[in-house]
């Protein structure tokens, strides 16, 4: 009587560190899984059966862990859905000694055999490991070596000015691995720097580029997919105004080198906006809030404890204005039940009530001294409850304020500085805010 063996089910791993032939017909993830399924063939009459699953991981490293084929491939060794794994090269697994320990271990766990095609070793014996493991540490040291070279290599050519890739800046772009200036973008970017020297706030820039219709560079990923193309943010103008790439140098670490491409702006522009960034910050937020029509900016708060931000959306030739808090901004209006509030309502209600009321005495009975334009019972933090007119909103015209704290936001935006003690009934539209 014939005793049928178990079918060993075996599988095939391919890795190739750069990504450099992987367009070819025939590359080398192929003939590493043509040998790989040659010596399960080969090893048939022991039941070795070769399953249909691939797992290639193309144009990644082995130093690390992070790769769709490996990831695919362990949660199937934890399915318990293998028996033997087939490299060509133990090198093919990992190049981490670390790593390749904790995969050895993962394979033990689950009774998973581990061979190599062009290295022939035991591991359940106690000299098997010992190869094994002086296999992976020169894997390792080759790949640190590398790296290395990569690095002074990279080190040395950025010294020279040259550019070394990563992400294209607004104004240029890449021809023969050099940065090229782009005309349309290389205006933009002068555009921005004198636009900064005469408004003095990035954020008078940003809704002016908004209005105009200007975005961000558009890049294309190497997936394909297209990045950028959104108006301006705060973010977005600083990173421009501390480039240096414009001024024609290449940047190295923490250190700026001449480069091989054409400057934008010129030192003397640079050195103007410059000029107006060493400002104290405060000032210039300040003279920002000044000129920009939300007087309420930065002084009231939502129901996260942030303050609110800004907005307006336009249809036809009109403006409508909005405060909207900071969990609407980030996660979305569904995550926040307070949303967008008008303008319109929120500051009149304000307005309103900063007036002095007939009889009412000012907050501070010592001469000479300004009022704050809104009353506070406490210097501390405290939880308010207020009405707004708006019942879509929900929101309370209050603020955050400390006695003696707001006289200069006052002046700034035109409300009156003596104020009286205002109390409101709360509404069915009550939210709560910081004070």
């Amino acid at each position: 009587m014939t005793v049928m063996k178990k079918p060993i089910r075996c599988v095939v791993y391919t890795r190739k560190s750069s990504e450099e032939g992987l367009e070819q017909e025939f590359n080398s993830l192929d003939a590493q899984r043509e040998a790989g399924e040659a010596y399960i063939h080969s090893q048939k009459h022991e039941g070795w059966s070769l399953l249909p699953n691939h797992y290639d991981d193309g144009g990644i490293s082995g130093g690390t862990m992070d790769r769709p084929g490996l990831q695919q491939l362990l949660t199937d060794v934890k399915a318990d859905r293998i028996d033997v794994v087939v490299v060509y090269k133990v090198d093919r697994l990992s190049r981490s000694l670390g790593d390749f320990a904790q995969i050895i271990d993962l394979f033990d766990k689950h009774g998973v055999s581990f061979v190599s095609v062009t290295q022939q070793f035991n591991t359940t014996s106690s000299m098997g490991r010992l190869t094994l493991n002086i296999l992976l540490s020169f894997a390792q040291f080759e790949r640190e070596v590398t790296g290395e070279r990569i690095r002074d290599k990279i080190a040395l050519s950025k010294k020279k000015g040259m550019w070394m890739g990563g992400y294209v800046p607004l104004g240029y772009d890449v021809a023969s691995r050099k940065l090229v200036p782009n005309e349309p973008e290389t205006e933009l970017v002068r555009r921005i720097f004198n636009r900064f020297i005469r408004l003095g706030s990035t954020t008078l820039l940003c809704k002016e580029l908004s209005d105009q219709g200007f975005r961000s560079k558009q890049r294309r990923g190497r997936d394909g997919r297209l990045s950028g193309g959104h108006p301006f943010n705060k973010t977005t103008l600083y990173k421009i105004l501390n480039n240096r790439i414009y001024l024609g140098e290449i940047r190295h670490k923490d250190k700026w080198y001449p480069g091989e491409h054409q400057a934008i702006i010129d030192q003397d522009l640079w050195d103007k906006a410059h000029g107006i960034m060493a400002k104290d910050k405060t000032q210039r937020a300040a003279d920002g809030r000044r000129q920009t029509p939300a007087p309420l900016k930065g002084l009231i708060y939502g129901p996260d404890g942030k303050a609110m931000t800004p907005t307006h959306t336009k249809r036809g030739d009109k403006r409508y204005r909005y405060y909207v808090t900071h969990t609407a901004n980030k996660r979305g209006h569904e995550e926040c039940p307070v949303r967008m509030v008008r303008a319109g309502d929120l500051e009149g209600s304000c307005l309103t009530r900063s007036r002095p009321s007939s009889g009412t005495p000012p907050l501070s009975s010592a001469p000479g001294r300004r009022q704050p334009p809104w009353t506070m019972a406490s210097p501390k933090r405290r939880y308010a409850k207020d009405s707004s007119p708006s019942r879509r909103s929900g929101i309370t015209s209050t603020t955050r304020s400390r006695p003696g704290s707001c006289n200069s936001s006052s002046k700034r935006s035109g409300w009156s500085q003596r104020a009286s003690t205002s109390t409101c009934e709360p509404t069915a539209s009550t939210a709560w805010c910081w004070i």
